[in-house]
């Protein structure tokens, strides 16, 4: 399983106000483009995000499907992703003396992702999720900034 931290210098309610925004979803997630539909129901579990994935014009239609939700402290996604496969992906979120500690743990469960071995995954879903966190923390930094 891959992991990644990073402080945010935000409450995790805050943190938490930017993940239940499922329309904000491709400006964090390395790899969504676009949104096309949010279940009004988002982020409770069984809900979905509908998204694309990739760049024009090889944009691939897909979902993201919540499996578990805690607000402020913990969300647990299916994130799909043809032709790679699916992922469950957690993101906690600790409070922290700086702000917030947010940890992505994603490991690849479906499709031919999971058929890579795991020292192989590990450093591509690293670097996926340290620009994801990078992404995710000037979201919420910003926000903060302008309220």
């Amino acid at each position: 399983m891959s992991s990644n931290t990073r402080i945010v210098s935000a409450t995790p309610e805050q943190v938490w106000e930017v993940l239940s925004d499922g329309w904000l979803y491709p400006l964090w997630v390395v790899g969504a483009s676009r949104m096309r539909e949010v279940d009004d129901s988002w982020p409770e579990p069984g809900s979905r995000l509908h998204h694309s994935v990739g760049s024009w014009p090889l944009l691939l239609d897909d979902e993201t499907e919540v499996l578990e939700a805690v607000p402020g402290a913990r969300m647990k996604l299916r994130a799909h992703g043809w032709p790679a496969g699916a992922a469950e992906v957690t993101i906690h979120l600790v409070a922290h003396a700086s702000g917030t500690e947010v940890t992505i743990e994603e490991v690849a469960t479906h499709g031919p992702g999971a058929l890579v071995p795991k020292p192989l995954q590990d450093p591509v879903l690293g670097w996926r999720n340290t620009e994801t966190l990078r992404r995710l923390a000037y979201l919420v930094e910003r926000r903060q900034q302008r309220v």
